[in-house]
């Protein structure tokens, strides 16, 4: 399995992170929530999914695995990278997602989800969080505020467990991009997202 590193190898924090449904590890996103943490000391892992990496090979787009292929490849990962209890574990979206289910059967130190997917778009009643009451750490949601996944308004009325941490990013959608004429930036949220993450880690 290819991995992609950044930041040092010894650093005291380690985060693992996975893609998005859509897209791979090396996205002008990920890349710039990897490169913005390892510039504070994170050492942050990206891996991808087998129907990714296999997109990667021949170029055939494919949907994304099952999530039992999904979940059994994070382990790999972790088992590769270590152990669970020594890692931050997360990602962008459905990444994101897997690694929330993970935590509830590892002691990783934490997970960090970018743009949670809370439910599909248009279907609020189709929530994907009842395994949040199972969750055996600490978790932050980095979430746009109108992510069609979950915006502000419909997750601040969930009933969310106390142990899951939301900050959100000002008029971002579910890449966290705002629109210009919120007079805010894509670059300053996803900065923002590494500032929060760097808090939630304790770096």
């Amino acid at each position: 399995m290819e991995l992609l590193k950044n930041g040092p190898e010894n650093a005291r924090y380690q985060l693992v992170l996975a893609h998005g449904a859509g897209a791979g590890m090396d996205t002008p996103f990920m890349n710039q929530i990897a490169e913005g943490l390892a510039e504070r000391d994170v050492a942050v892992t990206r891996f991808e999914f087998p129907y990714m990496a296999a997109r990667r090979v021949d170029g055939k787009k494919r949907p994304p695995d099952r999530a039992p292929k999904l979940l059994e490849c994070w382990r790999e990962v972790l088992q590769e990278l270590g152990g669970a209890d020594k890692l931050f574990i997360g990602g962008k979206s459905m990444g994101g997602r897997m690694a929330s289910l993970i935590a509830t059967e590892l002691p990783v130190l934490g997970v960090v989800c970018l743009g949670y997917p809370f439910h599909p778009p248009g279907k609020p009643e189709k929530l994907r969080i009842e395994h949040f009451s199972d969750l055996k750490s600490k978790t932050l949601i980095c979430q746009g505020e109108r992510d069609p996944f979950g915006g502000r308004d419909a997750v601040e009325a969930m009933n969310l467990p106390q142990d899951v941490i939301l900050r959100w990013l000002p008029d971002g959608d579910h890449g966290l991009k705002p629109r210009k004429k919120s007079g805010h930036t894509e670059d300053g949220n996803l900065s923002q997202a590494v500032l929060e993450i760097c808090a939630f880690m304790g770096v």
